[in-house]
Protein backbone atom coordinates (compact mmCIF):
# COMPACT_ATOMS: atom_id res chain seq x y z
CA UNK A 1 0.00 0.00 0.00
CA UNK A 2 1.30 3.34 -0.96
CA UNK A 3 1.99 5.28 2.71
CA UNK A 4 0.56 8.50 1.02
CA UNK A 5 -2.83 6.20 0.79
CA UNK A 6 -2.26 5.92 4.67
CA UNK A 7 -2.17 9.43 5.47
CA UNK A 8 -4.96 10.00 3.36
CA UNK A 9 -7.29 7.67 4.90
CA UNK A 10 -6.12 8.62 8.70
CA UNK A 11 -6.77 12.37 7.85
CA UNK A 12 -10.11 11.19 6.38
CA UNK A 13 -10.64 9.30 9.67
CA UNK A 14 -9.94 12.73 11.95
CA UNK A 15 -12.49 14.50 9.85
CA UNK A 16 -14.85 11.84 10.78
CA UNK A 17 -14.38 11.60 14.24
CA UNK A 18 -14.87 15.54 15.02
CA UNK A 19 -17.94 15.83 12.76
CA UNK A 20 -21.11 16.39 14.86
CA UNK A 21 -23.57 15.35 11.41
CA UNK A 22 -21.92 12.11 11.05
CA UNK A 23 -22.23 11.60 15.08
CA UNK A 24 -25.96 12.20 14.81
CA UNK A 25 -25.86 9.54 12.00
CA UNK A 26 -24.72 6.66 14.03
CA UNK A 27 -27.64 7.41 16.49
CA UNK A 28 -30.07 6.69 13.62
CA UNK A 29 -28.59 3.27 12.53
CA UNK A 30 -30.84 0.15 12.72
CA UNK A 31 -28.90 -3.00 14.14
CA UNK A 32 -27.79 -5.41 11.93
CA UNK A 33 -30.04 -8.51 11.07
CA UNK A 34 -28.71 -10.64 14.07
CA UNK A 35 -29.04 -8.15 16.50
CA UNK A 36 -25.75 -6.69 16.54
CA UNK A 37 -25.82 -2.69 17.58
CA UNK A 38 -23.49 -0.21 16.21
CA UNK A 39 -21.23 1.26 18.78
CA UNK A 40 -22.09 4.70 19.05
CA UNK A 41 -18.54 5.64 19.91
CA UNK A 42 -16.45 4.03 17.29
CA UNK A 43 -15.41 7.12 15.66
CA UNK A 44 -13.26 7.57 18.72
CA UNK A 45 -11.37 4.46 19.01
CA UNK A 46 -7.40 4.01 18.37
CA UNK A 47 -6.60 3.16 15.22
CA UNK A 48 -4.89 -0.58 15.11
CA UNK A 49 -4.30 -0.82 11.72
CA UNK A 50 -4.71 0.05 7.78
CA UNK A 51 -4.51 -1.97 4.65
CA UNK A 52 -5.87 -1.69 1.19
CA UNK A 53 -6.91 -4.47 -1.36
CA UNK A 54 -6.13 -4.82 -4.73
CA UNK A 55 -8.66 -7.06 -5.94
CA UNK A 56 -11.63 -4.15 -5.64
CA UNK A 57 -9.39 -1.25 -4.97
CA UNK A 58 -10.47 -0.25 -1.56
CA UNK A 59 -8.54 1.52 1.67
CA UNK A 60 -9.19 0.69 5.16
CA UNK A 61 -8.77 1.57 8.37
CA UNK A 62 -9.31 -0.47 11.32
CA UNK A 63 -10.26 0.18 15.02
CA UNK A 64 -10.44 -1.03 17.87
CA UNK A 65 -12.83 -0.36 21.17
CA UNK A 66 -10.84 -0.55 24.49
CA UNK A 67 -10.44 -3.70 24.99
CA UNK A 68 -9.04 -4.39 21.50
CA UNK A 69 -6.87 -1.65 22.03
CA UNK A 70 -5.46 -3.11 25.08
CA UNK A 71 -5.12 -6.68 23.54
CA UNK A 72 -3.26 -5.09 20.78
CA UNK A 73 -0.88 -3.36 22.58
CA UNK A 74 -0.11 -6.38 24.69
CA UNK A 75 0.14 -8.65 21.91
CA UNK A 76 -2.50 -10.67 23.37
CA UNK A 77 -4.86 -11.00 19.92
CA UNK A 78 -4.52 -15.20 19.35
CA UNK A 79 -7.11 -15.36 20.48
CA UNK A 80 -8.86 -11.85 20.77
CA UNK A 81 -9.93 -11.38 24.21
CA UNK A 82 -13.98 -11.55 24.67
CA UNK A 83 -15.52 -7.79 24.54
CA UNK A 84 -12.84 -7.01 21.81
CA UNK A 85 -14.69 -5.18 19.06
CA UNK A 86 -13.02 -4.28 15.74
CA UNK A 87 -14.52 -1.90 13.30
CA UNK A 88 -13.20 -1.56 9.75
CA UNK A 89 -13.99 1.80 7.56
CA UNK A 90 -13.79 1.10 3.89
CA UNK A 91 -13.68 3.58 1.02
CA UNK A 92 -12.98 3.12 -2.79
CA UNK A 93 -9.15 4.17 -3.22
CA UNK A 94 -8.86 6.86 -5.88
CA UNK A 95 -5.93 8.78 -7.32
CA UNK A 96 -5.53 12.07 -5.00
CA UNK A 97 -6.37 14.39 -7.48
CA UNK A 98 -3.05 17.17 -6.86
CA UNK A 99 -0.83 13.92 -7.10
CA UNK A 100 -2.15 11.27 -8.94
CA UNK A 101 0.76 8.02 -7.69
CA UNK A 102 -0.65 8.95 -4.38
CA UNK A 103 -4.31 6.60 -3.49
CA UNK A 104 -6.98 8.82 -1.01
CA UNK A 105 -10.20 7.54 0.16
CA UNK A 106 -13.07 8.42 -2.38
CA UNK A 107 -16.73 7.01 -1.78
CA UNK A 108 -17.31 5.10 1.37
CA UNK A 109 -18.45 1.95 1.50
CA UNK A 110 -19.42 0.47 4.05
CA UNK A 111 -18.26 -0.35 8.06
CA UNK A 112 -17.87 -4.32 9.24
CA UNK A 113 -17.57 -4.71 12.91
CA UNK A 114 -16.30 -8.17 14.53
CA UNK A 115 -17.15 -8.31 18.19
CA UNK A 116 -15.79 -10.81 20.09
CA UNK A 117 -17.93 -13.12 22.56
CA UNK A 118 -17.14 -16.75 22.63
CA UNK A 119 -20.12 -18.61 24.34
CA UNK A 120 -22.68 -16.54 22.01
CA UNK A 121 -20.86 -16.49 18.49
CA UNK A 122 -19.50 -20.31 19.19
CA UNK A 123 -20.63 -21.35 15.61
CA UNK A 124 -18.79 -18.89 13.69
CA UNK A 125 -15.55 -19.17 15.75
CA UNK A 126 -16.18 -16.72 18.66
CA UNK A 127 -16.98 -13.41 16.46
CA UNK A 128 -20.08 -11.70 15.74
CA UNK A 129 -20.67 -10.24 12.24
CA UNK A 130 -22.32 -7.11 11.43
CA UNK A 131 -21.95 -4.59 8.22
CA UNK A 132 -23.61 -1.40 7.09
CA UNK A 133 -23.10 0.08 3.61
CA UNK A 134 -22.84 3.86 2.68
CA UNK A 135 -22.56 6.40 4.56
CA UNK A 136 -26.25 5.87 5.23
CA UNK A 137 -25.37 2.96 7.19
CA UNK A 138 -28.36 0.23 5.99
CA UNK A 139 -27.88 -3.04 7.16
CA UNK A 140 -26.48 -5.45 5.41
CA UNK A 141 -28.46 -9.27 4.59
CA UNK A 142 -31.73 -9.89 4.91
CA UNK A 143 -31.51 -12.19 8.35
CA UNK A 144 -29.05 -13.41 10.55
CA UNK A 145 -27.51 -16.03 8.34
CA UNK A 146 -25.75 -13.33 6.69
CA UNK A 147 -22.85 -14.28 9.42
CA UNK A 148 -21.95 -17.49 8.02
CA UNK A 149 -20.73 -15.93 4.44
CA UNK A 150 -18.30 -13.43 6.44
CA UNK A 151 -16.89 -16.21 8.74
CA UNK A 152 -16.65 -18.75 6.06
CA UNK A 153 -14.44 -15.71 4.27
CA UNK A 154 -12.54 -15.55 7.62
CA UNK A 155 -11.78 -19.59 7.87
CA UNK A 156 -8.48 -19.08 6.04
CA UNK A 157 -6.98 -17.32 9.32
CA UNK A 158 -8.21 -19.60 12.04
CA UNK A 159 -4.60 -19.51 12.86
CA UNK A 160 -4.34 -16.13 13.36
CA UNK A 161 -8.19 -15.90 15.35
CA UNK A 162 -10.22 -15.19 11.95
CA UNK A 163 -8.58 -11.77 12.00
CA UNK A 164 -6.96 -11.06 8.75
CA UNK A 165 -5.50 -7.80 10.35
CA UNK A 166 -2.54 -7.08 12.30
CA UNK A 167 -1.88 -4.35 14.47
CA UNK A 168 0.37 -1.76 13.19
CA UNK A 169 3.81 -1.60 14.88
CA UNK A 170 3.92 2.12 16.32
CA UNK A 171 6.79 3.49 17.93
CA UNK A 172 6.45 3.51 21.43
CA UNK A 173 6.18 6.57 23.87
CA UNK A 174 8.97 5.58 25.90
CA UNK A 175 10.96 5.65 22.55
CA UNK A 176 10.17 9.39 22.11
CA UNK A 177 11.29 10.82 24.96
CA UNK A 178 14.99 12.44 24.70
CA UNK A 179 17.61 11.01 27.34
Amino acid sequence: MRPFAVLGVLAILSLLAVSSEVSDVVELVQPSPNGIDQPEDYLNWRVLSVSSRSDNGTLRVILGNDVASSAAEAGETVPWPDGAILCKLVWKQVDNPGWPAAGVPGEFVHSEFMVTDSELYESTGGWGFARWLGLDQTPFGSDESFANSCFSCHLPMAEQDYVFTHPAPVPSKTALVPD
